[in-house]
């Protein structure tokens, strides 16, 4: 016979309960007794003068009557006593001693089993007067069936192991159905403070107390988020509820309920923001459009998990597993990882799609978004997956930087490409200019984030690669350019070169002239309007363009006026000290005749930059109104008075001062009448 025998006796602490089961055809003070569901796996026994066997004839009706009479009034709260009682009586005995088990443990898990059956998903299930919530009865059968456990040997405890195990089960299935329903609660994450959650097991005035279980305060809350939104008396059921599940070794279930129900209602909150899953076929397809649409979504969600989505999520799992720090960090970074998954995934499809100039900013947004998540993330996460998971966020990171390199590369394309034999009307500024130093200037507000991906990403020729510092014209020691500003010069240079292509399409020299002039002020006012730019071109290159520009004003001064000044020079108009009227006659003609051609041509050119335009009416008056006013004072007493001094003499200085700023304003102009003699 096995030595572990398993008595159902009264307990000598509750004298009620003992005087309450004596049966009226037995005489023995002190039976033992084996409840009709224990019986037929008890161990033989003799019958002598202080022990009766109830041998399993006894049917459960007579058995139930006999051994639970209806006059019997013991209070959950009392039973719970015993069980506390039982529990720690068995604490440190061996498994081969014999244990006693109160008849109180049946009448226990019988009223732990009608609360079971009573309960309804929502409904208050607490008994009337009782005080014991049925979360703490639970905590009780669990630690019931583990310490019936060391006993497993003896046949009568296996019994009532797989009933208290059975109930166990069915209490488990209850609290899943209840962790669920609180995590589901639309009402409870919205925060609505008048729509209270249901109270299906628990009991505000006497909780089940769990180990290490921080009450957790109104106004610990954060206030500056509803994410997730659960009040701190729904984290503390959840907590309370996650704590009894795996205690009693359900933890898998519990897990699962809970990843399944915060992955729903995270991807719930991405699709709030807009973000909805678009497989790498869908993105290829999609038009420019759309696709901006998409990735400005996507930041959006990106900053948002940044800001509080994932943070109040990990402090989410923190709060409901407290006393499991590795399971709360596991179910967050499985969390993490599947919505971060979803997010590098639409990067690549982005990636994959055709390359053009318009994606370039998109793209250094994207990029930008995840460079500042993976530090975010580096203090929300610590375990091993982490590893892997940031791995895979710096390769799609990586691929989003060649792309962005391509498109930006691809701008040398298009000035390559841009071969029209059309001259601009007027020497205007080419929309070539207007475009590429316009997308130079929106692409250096990038300049910090383009620097790293061109040092990342970009392979220099070796041509092009300086083995080390360099000087300057002055000896002097300069830092090597970096491998963007390399790329940017590279740019420019083409520019310039295509630019002076163009210039050769006009046929009047002068007008080639303003044409550069007008393009090359344009670059340099671009320039020093973004201090990015200047400081990625270098003083030593916008020198040397504010220099050229000076050189163009300087070509289209003598190509233009030097003509016109030269009807005003002294040589060859006296012979002796003699004036020669026919001469001063034709330069007078030629003066004219000059100066009406040019404002009739130069009033239709167009240079709208107004400081340009200034300087160039400025510079021609300061040459050609004192020449002229100099050269009529000398020479205008030698033309008869009257109508043949009307005829030669068209302009007073005055008039030549109106029609010079009348010049560049883009306003063709018929030719010049007298307007004063």
């Amino acid at each position: 016979m096995d030595k572990t025998k398993i008595k159902t006796t009264s307990p000598q602490k509750s004298p009620r309960l003992a005087s309450s089961v004596s049966r009226k055809n037995h005489i023995a003070p002190d039976p033992i007794v084996v409840t009709d569901d224990l019986k037929h796996d008890a161990p033989d026994a003799t019958t002598n003068a202080n022990e009766e066997v109830i041998q399993g004839e006894h049917t459960q009706e007579n058995t139930t009557e006999e051994e639970f009479p209806n006059d019997i009034d013991v209070s959950i709260e009392k039973l719970s006593e015993e069980v506390d009682t039982f529990l720690s009586s068995i604490k440190d005995q061996k498994s081969e001693n014999a244990t006693e088990i109160p008849i109180g443990i049946k009448r226990f898990t019988e009223h732990v089993e009608q609360q079971i059956e009573k309960y309804v998903p929502g409904d208050d299930v607490s008994s009337e007067n009782d005080s014991v919530s049925l979360l703490e009865s639970i905590c009780r059968v669990s630690k019931l069936t583990a310490a019936l456990g060391e006993f497993h040997s003896n046949s009568t405890c296996v019994t009532l192991i797989n009933r208290t195990s059975t109930i166990l089960q069915r209490a488990m299935s209850l609290l899943e159905n209840e962790f669920r329903s609180l995590l589901e609660d639309k009402r409870i994450a919205s925060g609505d403070s008048e729509l209270k959650p249901k109270q299906a097991f628990f009991n505000d005035k006497d909780r089940c107390v769990l180990p290490n279980s921080d009450v957790i305060e109104e106004n610990n809350s954060d206030n500056s988020t509803n994410f997730p939104g659960y009040s701190p008396d729904i984290v503390l059921k959840l907590r309370e509820i996650a704590t009894t599940m795996i205690s009693s070794g359900y933890e898998t279930e519990c897990c699962q309920v809970y990843t399944v129900t915060r992955r729903n209602t995270f991807e719930e909150s991405l699709s709030s923001l807009g973000f909805e899953k678009i497989s790498i076929d869908d993105v290829q397809k999609m038009q420019w459009e759309p696709l901006e649409g998409a990735i400005t979504t996507w930041i959006k969600v990106i900053k948002r998990c940044t800001g509080v989505l994932f943070s109040g999520e990990k402090k989410l799992s923190e709060d409901v597993f407290p006393n499991n720090l590795m399971i709360s960090g596991t179910l967050f970074s499985n969390l993490m990882r599947g919505v971060i998954i979803q997010l590098l995934n639409f990067i690549e499809a982005v990636a994959m799609t055709k390359r053009s100039a318009e994606k370039l900013f998109k793209y250094l947004d994207m990029y930008e978004s995840l460079r500042e998540l993976i530090p975010a993330l580096d203090g929300l996460v610590q375990d091993e997956s982490w590893e892997e998971l940031k791995s895979e966020m710096l390769s799609a990171r990586c691929r989003l930087g060649e792309s962005i390199v391509g498109i930006f590369c691809e701008l040398e394309n298009s000035i390559k490409s841009d071969i029209g034999k059309t001259p601009v009307p007027g020497g205007a500024v080419h929309p070539l200019t207007r475009y590429t130093m316009n997308y130079v200037k929106y692409a250096c507000e990038y300049k910090e984030t383009l620097e790293h991906v061109f040092q990342e990403h970009q392979k220099i020729d070796q041509s092009d690669a300086s083995s080390g510092p360099e000087t300057d014209i002055n000896n002097q020691m300069v830092a090597t350019p970096s491998p963007f500003s390399v790329q940017l010069m590279k740019v420019m240079d083409l520019l310039d070169s295509n630019l002076e292509t163009k210039s050769k399409l006009y046929k009047d020299l002068s007008l080639s002239y303003i044409f550069k002039m007008n393009n090359g002020r344009y670059i340099m006012q671009k320039i020093k309007g973004s201090l990015e730019i200047h400081d990625l071109m270098g003083d030593t290159w916008c020198r040397k363009r504010s220099s050229d520009l000076r050189q163009y004003h300087k070509n289209y001064q003598r190509e233009t006026w030097g003509k016109v000044l030269g009807c005003l020079r002294d040589e060859g108009l006296q012979v002796n000290g003699k004036v020669l009227k026919p001469v001063l006659k034709e330069r007078f003609k030629s003066f004219n005749a000059m100066f009406d051609e040019i404002h009739k041509a130069q009033s239709s050119w167009i240079v709208s930059d107004e400081q340009l335009q200034s300087e160039l009416r400025v510079s021609i008056s300061a040459v050609v109104i004192p020449a002229y006013r100099s050269f009529l004072g000398r020479f205008r007493q030698y033309l008869d008075s009257g109508r043949q001094s009307e005829k030669y003499i068209k302009f007073g200085p005055e008039d030549i001062e109106t029609y010079i700023d009348e010049l560049f304003d883009g306003n063709p102009a018929s030719s010049i009448v007298r307007r004063r003699t």
